[in-house]
């Protein structure tokens, strides 16, 4: 099942790779506008979304690292109106795919078909065709349609009768899952979880906030839906684009990447652990606290930064031990063990 899906049919055509614009290393002025645009942004996103606001900033270091990101939290959290809030901001298009056990590939990515009136080839496209994609419960898609979803997160692009099609930026798939509820789902393979820059987790609001949410949706409307009207636009797709260049181009120093190595690296002989994270989770730590520190308005990285974003960075990538898990510990508290047996350098 799918929502939104663009009916608008052309002619398949071969696109080239773009040019990877040279790094150019952004002034304090231009630092200082890429910040402002990005407390906006979150500003806007928390009209609409009440509470959640660890899950908003990480949803937004995932968007301005360029990366993906997976949610995990029971349904009725806000996870749909936070994609199209934060659509709303940047004037970006937003589609969601109900993923289930018979959704194929086509279904996602669309399909080519000969237009016999037109007398030639012509393709539609699928919901992957926008710049945020709510992959709903992800893991209830068979292996197929996985694998179709594993080549638009990683290359951006859709492969139709051997024609590459690219994905106009920005693009980032927000997946999402039920902790609980696990009858007819499918594991997702780790080839695919390491490939989701952030795993984030979305838990109950607090009370204060769960009554501010109820008085929001019950006071004069019809329904029971959030929306999105009070969200402005305060930015477009180049603002987004020029925010991912500007984090790219924060700072780390050398010692700074040696200790995000050396995280990664003690997760693989860590006890407790029987899979630690692999060379894309220190990857993944670099990133992320480069968006990390951007959002706290500077233009370099610290330990703390590394800190402040290793359990939703690493906790994918990691495996508990059968043993661990009949314990009832998390990777949480055993990336907290980690973080506080590494020594953090001073800069």
């Amino acid at each position: 099942m799918t929502d939104d899906i663009s009916s608008e049919t052309f002619e398949v055509a071969s696109l080239a790779p773009t040019t990877t614009p040279p790094m150019v290393t952004p002034t304090t002025a231009a630092i200082d506008t890429h910040v402002a645009v990005a407390h906006a942004i979150r500003e806007q996103i928390g009209r609409a979304v009440v509470g959640q606001k660890d899950v908003i900033e990480q949803v937004l270091i995932t968007l301005f690292a360029g990366g993906h990101v997976i949610i995990e939290g029971l349904p009725g959290l806000g996870k749909t109106l936070l994609v199209r809030a934060l659509a709303k901001t940047f004037n970006g298009h937003s589609n969601r795919i109900q993923f289930t056990p018979d959704l194929m590939p086509s279904d996602i990515t669309g399909h080519v078909m000969y237009d016999l009136k037109g007398g030639q080839f012509v393709t539609r496209r699928g919901p992957v065709f926008t710049n945020l994609l709510l992959a709903d419960e992800i893991n209830r898609a068979p292996a197929k349609t996985q694998a179709a979803m594993l080549e638009v997160m990683q290359e951006q692009q859709v492969s139709l009768e051997g024609t590459p099609m690219l994905l106009e930026p920005p693009f980032m798939t927000l997946a999402t899952q039920n902790p609980l509820e696990h009858e007819g789902t499918y594991p997702l393979p780790d080839a695919q979880l390491d490939r989701f820059l952030l795993k984030i987790h979305i838990h109950y609001p607090a009370e204060v906030e769960e009554v501010a949410m109820v008085e929001q949706v019950t006071t004069g409307k019809v329904g029971a839906a959030l929306t999105v009207e009070n969200v402005d636009t305060v930015a477009d797709a180049k603002s987004i684009l020029a925010l991912q260049a500007a984090t790219a181009a924060v700072r780390v120093d050398h010692r700074v990447a040696e200790y995000a190595v050396r995280l990664v690296r003690t997760t693989r002989k860590w006890p407790g652990l029987a899979q630690g994270a692999g060379p894309r989770g220190g990857l993944a730590l670099i990133r992320a606290s480069r968006a990390y520190a951007l959002l706290e308005g500077r233009d370099f990285v610290t330990p703390d930064d590394i800190k402040a974003i290793a359990r939703p960075a690493l906790r994918h990538r990691v495996m508990l031990s059968p043993e661990t898990e009949l314990e009832g510990q998390t990777a949480d508290q055993l990336l907290t063990g980690i973080l506080g047996s590494v020594d953090a350098p001073r800069i």
